[in-house]
């Protein structure tokens, strides 16, 4: 399973961004797929995940203004955040579940004024 993430860039605080990510390979069918970041010297963390039949986990923290979404087609999932803050700075990593979790490249989301 390959991962190819876009949609990274430099935002203001209070901007919104979305992040695309879309899975390719020897894929049977729909598969969970989620978002991880990693801010500078922290940790990385969940952000949200999606399962193959659409129900959607997202970090308490996040919940009100972060979204998770899928093409209901493809293994294509989309992170929607809005409100941005400093502290979201951080690259973000597309991730696919299938026999074992797979990460994307990652995305660098930088939110400065």
């Amino acid at each position: 399973v390959q991962l190819q993430a876009s949609g990274g860039g430099l935002v203001p605080p209070g901007g919104s961004l979305r992040l695309s990510c879309q899975a390719s390979g020897e894929i049977p069918g729909m598969i969970d797929m989620g978002w991880y970041r990693q801010a500078p010297g922290k940790e990385r963390e969940l952000v949200a995940r999606i399962s193959a039949s659409g129900s959607v986990s997202i970090l308490d923290s996040m919940k009100d203004r972060f979204d998770i979404s899928r093409d209901g087609v493809k293994n294509a999932v989309f992170l929607q955040m809005s409100s941005l803050k400093p502290e979201d700075t951080a690259v973000y990593y597309c991730t696919a579940i299938w026999l074992k979790m797979y990460w994307g490249q990652g995305t660098l989301v930088t939110v400065s004024s």
